[in-house]
């Protein structure tokens, strides 16, 4: 079971350039230790806003070999990025997405990306796993359909949690004092349910929550605060 790092920054000005850093060092390591690709999964929403901003301005960045769900600023080839097709019903798209994994990670076991970057919405839901919903106790399927989504759109796909937590490393981004209640629910438990984003725990990889300090207001664990221009 990972360790959680749970690292505060002042803004998610200074979030923005340390999250970039940590993908790039990461990249870096996996590609130098002889991998053929470093695997990067983006769940999107205000993750792709910041990391479009920060990841083309990091200097000496080679994403030629990176296999990913990013975006064109970085050259990534075409070829290397995967994202879900929405033409498809929803159970189709799912295993055509599941289908397009296995054969990028040439496998038919349960894909293991070297990270994986991960937003939580005010209801401790992650990817699109949400509180009390039966695909939280998924164990076999890597890709996942769901059509009775409590938040908008109802169908959706979503990666399931034995596929994040295989992941070498999960970073969550967590930012704004409308995420404090739910990231100290999450962080420090209580009497509540346990919420999906608690229910990631990579088994063999690390574990980085990076917030601003609005969203940390309430916590009471330890708590990492590196100075600006911090690299992690």
């Amino acid at each position: 079971m990972s360790d959680r790092r749970v690292v505060a920054f002042v803004s998610a000005a200074e979030l923005g350039p340390a999250l970039a850093h940590l993908i790039a060092s990461r990249a870096e390591k996996t590609l130098s230790s002889g991998a053929g690709y470093f695997s990067l999964g983006l769940s999107g929403g205000s993750l792709v806003s910041i990391l479009s901003k920060e990841l083309p301005v990091v200097p000496n960045l080679d994403c030629s070999r990176w296999l990913s769900q990013l975006f064109s600023k970085l050259n990534i080839p075409e070829d290397r990025v995967l994202v879900i097709d929405p033409s498809l019903p929803v159970q189709a798209c799912a295993e055509d997405y599941a289908s397009r994994l296995r054969k990028a990670f040439d496998t038919q076991q349960t894909p293991v990306f070297d990270m994986l970057l991960l937003g939580m919405g005010p209801d401790g839901h992650t990817c699109s796993l949400f509180p009390d919903h039966p695909l939280l106790q998924e164990k076999q399927k890597t890709v996942a359909p769901i059509s009775d989504s409590p938040k908008p759109p109802p169908q959706r796909v979503t990666l399931t949690l034995p596929v994040v937590n295989a992941a070498h490393c999960v970073v969550f981004v967590s930012t704004g004092s409308s995420k404090a209640p739910v990231l100290k629910q999450v962080l420090e438990g209580g009497d509540g349910e346990i919420l999906p984003a608690a229910l990631v725990s990579p088994t063999q990889g690390e574990l980085f929550w990076l917030v601003d300090e609005p969203a940390a207001a309430s916590l009471t664990r330890d708590v990492e605060r590196p100075g600006p221009g911090a690299k992690l």
